[in-house]
C-alpha cells in the first residue's frame, strides 16, 4: 500500500494581479489633483495679523500676491520691510511693472476683477505697506486685499 499524504490546505496566496493598476490609478490621481507652488518664498513665512471679519478670496487666478516681511537670507537685508514679487526681492518702485505684467496674462474683460493681495507679516512696517498702496494707486489697481488669520482681533 502506498503512502500518500494529504497536503494541508492553508490560506491561499493573495492575488496581486490588480496591484499595479491600483498603484497607477493613485499616481495618476495625485498627479492631476496636486498643484505646484507658484512662488518660492524668499521671506520668512508671514505671521499674519488676526482679524475678526475674514472672507476668502474667489477667483484665485485673478489674485496677484505681494509678500512683505523679513528676508530669510541676510544678503537681502534685515528688518521686516522686504517686498517679494513672484520669486524675487523687490522695492516698492517695482510694484507697478509687476501689476502691469500680471495684467498681460489675463483677458481684457477680467482686468477690472483683478485683486492685489498683500500678505504682510504682523511686524512689517506700515510705511512699506503705504508705499505699496501708493504705487498700486498709480497703476489703477484699487482692489486690495490684506491677508489675515481668523482670530479675536487682539
Amino acid at each position: 500500500m502506498s503512502k500518500f499524504r494529504k497536503k494541508k490546505k492553508g490560506m491561499p496566496a493573495v492575488n496581486t494581479a490588480a496591484l499595479p493598476d491600483i498603484v497607477f490609478m493613485l499616481l495618476f490621481f495625485f498627479m492631476v489633483t496636486t498643484t505646484m507652488r507658484e512662488t518660492d518664498l524668499k521671506l520668512e513665512a508671514p505671521r499674519l495679523p488676526s482679524a475678526t471679519e475674514v472672507k476668502k478670496l474667489e477667483h484665485k487666478s485673478l489674485v496677484t500676491t505681494i509678500y512683505v516681511g523679513k528676508a530669510k537670507d541676510p544678503k537681502y537685508g534685515t528688518g521686516y520691510n522686504r517686498i517679494q514679487l513672484n520669486d524675487k526681492i523687490a522695492t516698492a518702485d517695482d510694484v507697478p511693472a509687476f501689476i502691469i505684467n500680471s495684467r498681460t496674462k489675463v483677458s481684457e474683460a477680467e482686468i477690472p476683477f483683478m485683486t492685489t493681495s498683500i500678505k504682510a507679516d504682523r511686524e512689517s512696517n506700515v510705511g512699506t505697506i503705504t508705499d505699496i498702496r501708493l504705487k498700486l494707486r498709480d497703476v489703477n489697481a484699487l482692489k486690495i486685499s490684506y491677508s489675515a488669520s481668523k482670530g479675536d482681533g487682539n
